[in-house]
């Protein structure tokens, strides 16, 4: 498909655009031909009418499109981000206008071009370049009947607000601060390489980054060992290189604000055994070490602030009770993960006791587009991805019939 054949093109734009390594540029792409050909093969099953037996000639549900749908989504993933709300949007027939960050807006037009050199008819999905402070207009117009943003709380508490007040539904996918919690029958090894695989993703510009590590005393210094020495392995470097894991931060602003975050924590007592530092580079350059972050107390940014970009919070606790009072210690709640070889045990933490819309098992937070992907508290409301994701925008309409 277009997807396919233009990748390489895709994944470069992205590069020079957000710093993002093509390496992971190019998995992205496939992702979003991976969740198109998902909605493909179960679209028309999920709308089926659903029958249900109430005593009368018939009764059932049907499912029909909301009709515009305004997105807004963030400069991050792209693609992905637009991708996965598209491919589900559109599935159930409605058209969507797009509204992309400013700093990427040639994903944003290439994204709509795909969608006409596929066959499209002009309209059904549009980019729309306008200024954030258009928006509320945008929104408060009649044919715009929903809106799905993912961004920072503060921004989706305003669309939420705004869609609200108009009773138009919405959809919010926003911050995280992601507790990766490592117990003492942990298998260490895999553990520090998932922790570092997702920390490292996206330079850690992710809303499910891994971002506290939560890890209980009887095993903390051989995981942090395992765990810098694997970060320190990661390659940074020219995100245009295939050979680069790990390219620059998206800007100098955000580099600068990550950095004052980490400055702060050691001022209030933190140890940085890892990174810490800016590095040298030309003016512009927005590369920032993979950093970690130890000694970390409660009142720390280290502790409770999402920290947007590749610095790891370390947190050593007595045990699993204290392991997941600290990682439900957050107003946010979108993903988490719990290492230990005892998987009755990880189950029941996950299924019972963190509070999250994600729980992985001895392997890092991603999102996949069979599995609804949303968050708890202040990380947001809805779903995207899976039946759920598709049934956040359609008109769920039960019908009746008697027969006379």
């Amino acid at each position: 498909g277009l997807l396919r054949q233009r990748a390489p093109q895709h994944a470069e734009l992205m590069a020079r655009e957000m710093g993002k390594a093509v390496r992971e540029g190019l998995g992205e792409v496939e992702k979003c031909a991976l969740v198109c050909e998902y909605y493909a093969e179960n679209g028309e099953k999920f709308l089926a009418p659903e029958h249900v037996p109430t005593g009368v000639h018939a009764s059932y549900v049907t499912f029909s499109p909301v009709g515009c749908i305004l997105i807004i989504m963030p400069w991050n993933f792209p693609f992905w981000q637009v991708f996965r709300q598209a491919a589900c949007g559109l599935t159930a027939g409605n058209t969507m206008i797009l509204k992309h960050a400013s700093n990427v807006l040639g994903c944003a037009a290439a994204i709509e071009k795909i969608f006409l050199d596929a066959g499209f008819p002009p309209g059904v999905f549009q980019n729309m370049p306008i200024a954030g402070s258009q928006v509320d207009k945008v929104l408060h117009h009649p044919l715009i009947r929903a809106v799905s943003i993912t961004g920072s709380t503060p921004v989706g508490r305003h669309i939420g607000e705004v869609a609200g007040k108009l009773l138009k539904k919405s959809v919010l996918e926003l911050g995280g601060s992601d507790p990766y919690l490592i117990l003492e029958d942990a298998e260490l090894n895999n553990a520090a390489q998932m922790c570092t695989a997702g920390r490292a993703l996206n330079c850690g510009q992710s809303c499910i980054g891994a971002k506290r590590f939560v890890v209980t005393e009887a095993v903390y210094d051989q995981f942090l060992a395992l765990f810098t020495a694997k970060m320190a392995a990661v390659k940074v470097g020219d995100p245009l290189n295939p050979e680069t894991q790990m390219g620059p931060m998206v800007s100098v602003a955000s580099r600068a604000e990550v950095h004052q975050q980490v400055i702060k924590s050691v001022e209030m007592g933190a140890k940085v055994p890892l990174g810490g530092t800016i590095p040298e580079g030309p003016k512009g350059s927005a590369f920032y070490p993979l950093t970690i972050v130890t000694d970390v107390k409660k009142g720390m940014p280290a502790y409770e602030e999402e920290i947007f970009g590749p610095v790891a919070s370390v947190i050593k606790v007595r045990d699993e009770a204290e392991a997941v009072h600290v990682a439900n210690d957050t107003p946010f709640g979108l993903g988490a993960a719990v290492f230990t070889q005892d998987l009755g045990r990880a189950m029941r933490i996950a299924n019972e006791e963190i509070e999250s819309g994600l729980v992985f098992v001895n392997d890092h937070v991603k999102s996949n587009p069979a599995l609804p992907f949303g968050g708890a508290k202040e990380s947001g409301l809805g779903r995207e991805c899976g039946r759920y994701g598709l049934m956040e925008f359609v008109n769920i309409k039960t019908v009746v019939v008697k027969k006379v």
